[in-house]
């Protein structure tokens, strides 16, 4: 999949390439000199401490903040100076619920096919083949105040990629979901790069999903990356039995704690209620 009338640039080495990547706020440095390569088509894993600077990354990447220093190119383009063409060849699952309760499935569908441009004699394909693919077709016409946190986050990837995107960014994707909802947004990420070769950058706290999804994580300290690589080569690196639970732990000198500060706290569990 590719985004609407986007040629390929040439010489393109990756996907996503940030080279002392850096944004502060004020005396706040909250990502350090980031430097990734991330490959097309891979799902790569950010993982870190509440603060770390993973949501700060994305929204970098995806244009909604500028950085105060180093660069980024996505998809083969500079984020500052041609951000609206990056725009055209992502999509974005925030951690926030981002569909319209009120309308149904199919119709925030329609809202994002206009958003994204979409032509309006594709659009009805387009909005039949993203509720296929992420199995809400016998949903389409009912309102998504009636759906479950799993069928919401559903939806939103389907909005994510019905410009069919390069590389799709979500950030905490099952935050507030029960482990079957969990598993099944997993299942049709899987399928979404399987079928489309859509590359995926993830934030998350569950080291169970990461070390089952990602083919590469890099793990934020303070800003910095403290380790990167595979999840088996960073196991491997702690010790023949370790976990990427040990792993974080190791490279960050915390033990995995999902509930961060009070604001962090209360975010996720207006998240999970909305989603709930």
């Amino acid at each position: 999949m590719t985004g609407e009338g986007v040629p390929e640039t040439a010489g393109d080495p990756g996907a996503i390439e940030t080279i002392g990547l850096t944004r502060r706020f004020g005396s706040l440095t909250a990502v350090d000199g980031l430097t990734l390569s991330i490959s097309r088509g891979v799902i790569f894993g950010l993982l870190g401490p509440n603060g770390a600077g993973k949501s700060t990354t994305i929204k970098m990447l995806t244009t909604l903040l500028p950085p105060s220093a180093g660069s980024a190119r996505v998809a083969g383009l500079d984020v500052i100076h041609r951000a609206r063409e990056v725009r055209r060849r992502i999509g974005y699952v925030p951690q926030l619920v981002s569909v319209d309760g009120s309308l149904t499935a199919y119709e925030n569908l329609q809202v994002f096919a206009q958003l994204y441009g979409v032509l309006r004699g594709e659009r009805r394909d387009r909005i039949r083949q993203a509720l296929v693919l992420i199995g809400l077709e016998s949903s389409a016409h009912v309102l998504v105040r009636q759906f479950s946190g799993g069928m919401i986050r559903r939806l939103e990837i389907a909005q994510a990629v019905l410009h069919h995107p390069r590389i799709l960014f979500l950030d905490e994707p099952t935050v507030g979901l029960d482990p079957i909802a969990r598993r099944t947004v997993w299942e049709h990420v899987r399928d979404l790069r399987a079928r489309s070769g859509t590359t995926v950058l993830l934030t998350t706290h569950y080291m169970e999903e990461a070390d089952e999804l990602c083919d590469r994580v890099a793990i934020l300290h303070r800003g910095k990356v403290a380790a990167q690589g595979t999840p088996a080569e960073l196991k491997a690196r702690v010790s023949e039995t370790a976990s990427l639970d040990d792993v974080f732990a190791h490279f960050t000198g915390n033990t995995l704690e999902t509930g961060g500060t009070y604001r962090d706290a209360a975010r996720t569990r207006r998240t999970a209620r909305r989603l709930g």
